[in-house]
C-alpha cells in the first residue's frame, strides 16, 4: 500500500474508533477487545476506498451492523440488519 494511502486509511481508522467509543461510551481497553473480536479495524481498512468518501456517521452505522451481525452468527440468531449496507467484502 503507498505511504498516503496507508496514512490516510490509519487516520480514517483513528478517527472513527475514537467516534465509536464514544458512541457507545467504551474505554480503550473494551475497544480493543471489540477489534479482537470483530475487527473492527481490518474492516476499515479493507472498506476503506468506499468508506473514506463517506460521512462518519453512516460508517459507524455499518461498523455497528457488522458487529451485531457477528453477535447474531455467534448466538445462533439472525438478524435482517446484519452485514455491511456500502462494502461487500469479506465482512
Amino acid at each position: 500500500m503507498p505511504k498516503m494511502n496507508l496514512d490516510n486509511t490509519l487516520y480514517l481508522q483513528v478517527r472513527l474508533a475514537h467516534k465509536y467509543m464514544k458512541r457507545h461510551n467504551i474505554s480503550i481497553e473494551q475497544f480493543r477487545q471489540q477489534d479482537r473480536e470483530y475487527d473492527i479495524l481490518g474492516f476499515l481498512e479493507e472498506g476503506y476506498e468506499p468508506y473514506h468518501l463517506t460521512g462518519d456517521e453512516g460508517v459507524l452505522d455499518e461498523i455497528d451492523a457488522i458487529v451485531a451481525g457477528q453477535q447474531a452468527a455467534k448466538s445462533g440468531a439472525t438478524t435482517p440488519s446484519a452485514g455491511s449496507q456500502i462494502y461487500c467484502g469479506k465482512y
